[in-house]
């Protein structure tokens, strides 16, 4: 049996990269911070390295890196496309590419390498000049803010397995790899620690700018793996309990359980009956009572309290089931903050509910139906509540607790999936989604530091009010593309690119057989074009842009070119923005279009070759609006806009747009002007707050969404004109359908929807309860 030698060095130099082999890291010259990569992708890197300059095969590096498995051709894709990723600052400085596709052949790489010995290692972490290191990058700048008094954190160094192959190998010891992972336990319990300090008595200030630190990794463990999901945790105020939603084993409804924040058997808190499902459980201050909302769809809504030890369940309030409330307790205990609409209140904003007498009085600030103000939560002293207004672009604003002005605090424009306060009241940890997917945040309210913590996939963060403790969510979903033949009713979905990437975001052309949908198979999203009608043939991959996450891409009319907000992929070409896309020739443009922040675009109906330009975008203020855009000698010129849009879909025969509104459910239309005037509701219900932007419009005007029933996960609702009847179709029992929309071919009668196809949500938990003063001395909380 051989063993692999040992590595030249933990260093080596990559034409002007340097990489740290065991921490996984690429240091570019330009780059803020260094870009982690995957084990796998060290190890094609390696195997490249060894090669010298020569081209090594996909089936050597199938060998060497993934022996004794049977992968697929796109692992290798992805692992390159990671290298190249990594190492794009640098070639942006250069223009010099790193790695070289050789068709039908494999990768070589064409930097110069260089592995550092011991001593020139020491010499490029102490030197200034050299790439920003971990010290550096743990405040995001060489040394720490004015408002931050310094501290003298080491930063926490994780020993990392190198990968195993022929000709690849190396390592740490075992006993070096326990003598560092212990202190990596301690000083980042340290540095945890040191995060959540007593906030200042100064106010601090409204609005900083966000930046971002480099990510901390939380030693966080999951204390549920029961089959299915848990969602919605609430942790008790000291941090040892823990109440989240799942479905009992052998029952249907969705109730509330209770555990302890060690993987323990969890005790069954309510038991709904009917087709009511217990959701949003909320632990009050003193950790008596969890209160929480009993939803039958379709039906009602109730607000109810239960004892946390069990016992009579009381109701105090009746809710809206078409857009379902979020709350949270009052600091004493006798009350219950609303956003989002809900309950028996119609105005827009913030209201509090009264235990004792039931009464609701609404908080006295700026509100507005052009915001959608959401997730309040008290802070842990009381004085202010901070809230997230506007979705999918949200941000985090505050008003003092008796009411006032609201001030932004943050300037995200982000998807928000939950937050809580840090127990001193000087942080907001968060879970933002991007095109990538879901991870928890910390923001630092002083500095305006970002931290990520290092855990994706996560969501729905809550914070023990008097422990350093958190519960999330974590949700790895799967997805895959399915069509359905409306003809055939009953008949399964046939499953479409087979992969072990997640495939979403379906658009069909106007001719039915081009789709262009995103998928993260090559390692991160990217958008893939297909022919249908040439079978065997794999989707090809478009070049240069990273769709967005929010809404489908926008076909032309005659099918040569797509519409799609997202984000460049070369360096220095990140922004969010609107790229036009011709699949025939690969081409990606950038439209230059003027607005803060773009959600989603189609092409007007009626426009000659693309001429004009729908585009739902947010303003400054985080305001929802639906703009048009005409191309005139090159340049784009503003027309009307409509306020109050979250999702539009055209309907050129009727010479209208169909759209959505923020926070409510519903459908409206408008003539092709955006004339204010031509405005009309058309539903009052459908579609669902949750399923905004999954439907679309029927060739006879009907509109067709699909909805998640208690029978059915996704069940597809023909909603016609007047002279038409509704119906509904059970597409799949069990798997739902993804909320971001899906595609009809009119002229075969079918659909392209997202389906997950593993849907599996654990309950996390990481605490940080060490006295950092007993483990490094001068330092204290």
């Amino acid at each position: 049996m051989s063993t692999q030698p040992p590595l030249p060095s933990d260093r080596l130099r990559i034409g002007d990269c340097v990489v740290d082999v065991p921490l996984r890291e690429v240091h570019a010259p330009d780059a803020r911070r260094p870009r982690r990569i995957t084990p796998k992708s060290m190890g094609v890197l390696l195997a490249l390295v060894d090669a010298r300059g020569r081209v090594v095969s996909r089936d050597a590096l199938l060998a060497a890196v993934w022996p004794s498995t049977l992968p697929t051709n796109d692992v290798v894709t992805q692992a390159v496309t990671q290298l190249r990723k990594a190492f794009e600052p640098a070639r942006a400085a250069g223009g010099q590419p790193y790695i070289e596709t050789i068709a039908k052949s494999g990768y070589r790489l064409l930097a110069a390498v260089e592995w550092l010995p011991a001593a020139a290692v020491e010499e490029e972490r102490s030197n200034p000049s050299a790439p920003v290191g971990d010290a550096e990058l743990a405040t995001g700048s060489a040394a720490p803010p004015a408002s931050v008094p310094s501290k003298p954190v080491p930063t926490p160094r994780r020993p990392v397995m190198s990968p195993a192959g022929p000709g690849i190998g190396g390592g740490r010891s075992d006993w070096e790899a326990i003598v560092i992972g212990v202190a990596t336990t301690l000083l980042l319990a340290i540095v945890l620690m040191w995060w959540d300090q007593p906030a200042p008595a100064a106010r601090p200030a409204v609005e900083r700018p966000v930046s971002a630190a480099a990510p901390l990794a939380i030693e966080a463990r999951w204390i549920t793996s029961s089959p299915g999901f848990e969602l919605s945790p609430s942790l008790n105020p000291d941090g040892s309990m823990v109440a989240y939603i799942a479905v009992p084993d052998g029952q249907r409804n969705v109730a509330i359980m209770v555990q302890t924040t060690t993987p323990t058997a969890p005790r069954q808190l309510t038991r709904p009956t009917g087709g009511a499902d217990d959701i949003a459980p909320a632990w009050s201050p003193d950790g008596r009572t969890i209160a929480f909302l009993r939803v039958v769809p379709e039906r009602g809504c109730q607000v109810v309290l239960v004892p946390a030890s069990g016992g009579s369940e009381r109701v105090v309030a009746d809710c809206d089931e078409r857009h379902v409330p979020s709350f949270d307790w009052t600091p004493d205990g006798r009350g219950l903050v609303f956003g989002g609409h809900g309950v028996a209140h119609d105005q827009p904003g913030l209201f509090v509910l009264d235990l004792d007498t039931g009464e609701e009085r609404a908080l006295e600030y700026d509100a507005s139906p052009y915001h959608h103000d959401f997730s309040p939560r008290y802070s842990p002293d009381g004085r202010w509540i901070v809230f997230v207004r506007n979705t999918p672009v949200g941000d985090f604003w505050r008003i003092p607790a008796t009411g006032g002005p609201a001030e932004r605090l943050t300037r995200l424009n982000a998807q928000i999936l939950g937050w809580d306060w840090s127990p001193s009241g000087r942080a907001l940890l968060y879970s933002g989604h991007d095109e990538s997917g879901s991870q928890l945040y910390r923001l630092d309210l002083d500095t305006g530091l970002r931290t990520g913590l290092g855990i994706v996939d996560a969501e729905e963060p809550d914070v023990a009010a008097h422990a350093p403790a958190i519960a999330f969510v974590h949700r790895a979903t799967r997805f895959g593309l399915y069509r359905f033949d409306l003809d055939a009713p009953g008949a399964p979905g046939e499953r479409l690119f087979a992969s072990s990437g997640r495939d979403r975001l379906a658009a069909l052309a106007p001719d039915g057989r081009q789709l262009a949908f995103a998928s993260d198979r090559s390692g991160r999203y990217r958008l893939w074009w297909s022919d249908l009608e040439r079978p065997g043939t794999g989707p090809v991959l478009m070049e240069g842009v990273e769709p967005g996450a929010r809404h489908l891409p926008s076909w032309s009319a005659d099918g040569r070119r797509l519409l799609l907000v997202g984000r460049g992929t070369t360096a220095g070409d990140a922004r969010p923005g609107v790229f036009e896309i011709s699949p025939a020739s690969g081409r990606v443009s950038r439209l230059p279009l003027p607005v803060d922040d773009p959600v989603q675009a189609l092409y007007a109906p009626g426009a000659g070759s693309g001429e004009r330009v729908l585009l739902v975008a947010a303003d400054r203020q985080g305001r929802m609006a639906l703009h048009s855009f005409t191309r005139v000698d090159g340049r784009w010129i503003a027309g009307p806009a409509l306020p109050l849009v979250s999702h539009v879909q055209a309907d050129p025969p009727r010479d209208r747009i169909l759209f959505t509104r923020p926070g409510e459910p519903g459908l409206w239309q408008v003539g092709l002007d955006l004339d204010p005037a031509s405005v009309v509701r058309l539903d009052e219900a459908f579609p669902s707050v949750g399923q905004y932007r999954s439907w679309t419009v029927a060739p006879d005007g009907g509109v067709l969404g699909i909805e998640r029933r208690v029978q059915c996960a996704a069940q597809l609702e023909y909603r016609g004109p007047a002279e038409a009847d509704d119906w509904s179709r059970c597409l799949d029992l069990g798997r739902r359908a993804a909320t971001y929309g899906f595609s009809l071919d009119a002229r075969n009668n079918r659909i392209y929807v997202t389906l997950v196809e593993h849907d599996v949500g654990d309950i996390g938990f990481a605490s940080y309860e060490v006295p950092p003063e007993t483990l490094w001395p001068g330092v204290t909380k």
